[in-house]
């Protein structure tokens, strides 16, 4: 790999086959290359990293965990693969870990020569971009809850995901449909329906006579 040029690499990634010749110039000008051990962490589920990682070999898991550590893959990336878009394009931080399981060679692309390769902040593209990244974002979120979470955790997690914030207060101001509900969190609507009551007598939620669901602070520690 030492004997090819930053131009070399570029050209044999898929991400940058469509790039004209100064196109990729540039590009090749911005990245640098970098080693990742096994086992190392290339970017961290809650924090940000401001680059783009495009894998030239090896292998990296795709990880989110849950607070007692317990871990779901929810990919695996090999040669061609990358990784840091979704937060530099929304500025959020990352959704799920990225590790690598083997010596993996990257080559990595900073924020600000990233986005230059994106459209105009306030065009079309641009806002399509950011609600695929929405989308990805819950998506992730759902396989983890899926996968780490039981039926009351999903049923929560649901519920705070739908509320709204209202000066310091999460409500729900529509009223709740346990079917909808179920389908949600891939649960029974009869075990939704266990759930939510179960939810009213500890005191974690209230409906009131409007329909509105008020979620109270335990739920939102628990």
């Amino acid at each position: 790999m030492s004997m090819l040029s930053n131009l070399d690499l570029i050209r044999r990634v898929p991400l940058f086959s469509m790039l004209t010749a100064d196109q990729a110039q540039v590009i090749a000008d911005s990245v640098v290359k970098r080693r990742f051990r096994r086992g190392e962490i290339v970017v961290e589920q809650g924090r940000k990293s401001n680059a783009l990682f495009i894998l030239l070999n090896g292998r990296a898991r795709v990880l989110t965990s849950d607070s007692r550590g317990r871990e779901v893959i929810l990919a695996v990336l090999q040669a061609g693969d990358y990784v840091g878009e979704m937060s530099l394009i929304d500025g959020e931080p990352h959704s799920a870990t990225v590790r690598a399981e083997m010596q993996t060679d990257m080559l990595v692309l900073g924020r600000s020569e990233f986005a230059r390769c994106l459209p105009e902040p306030t065009s079309l593209a641009y806002a399509i971009l950011r609600g695929l990244v929405a989308r990805l974002r819950a998506a992730d979120r759902q396989i983890e809850s899926l996968a780490l979470l039981d039926v009351y955790g999903r049923v929560a997690r649901a519920l705070l995901d739908m509320a709204e914030d209202d000066k310091g207060v999460k409500i729900i101001r529509s009223k709740v449909s346990r079917q909808d509900l179920a389908k949600v969190v891939g649960a029974s609507r009869e075990m939704v329906s266990r759930v939510m009551k179960d939810l009213e007598e500890r005191g974690h939620i209230e409906t009131q006579d409007n329909g509105w669901v008020v979620l109270k602070d335990r739920l939102q520690r628990d």
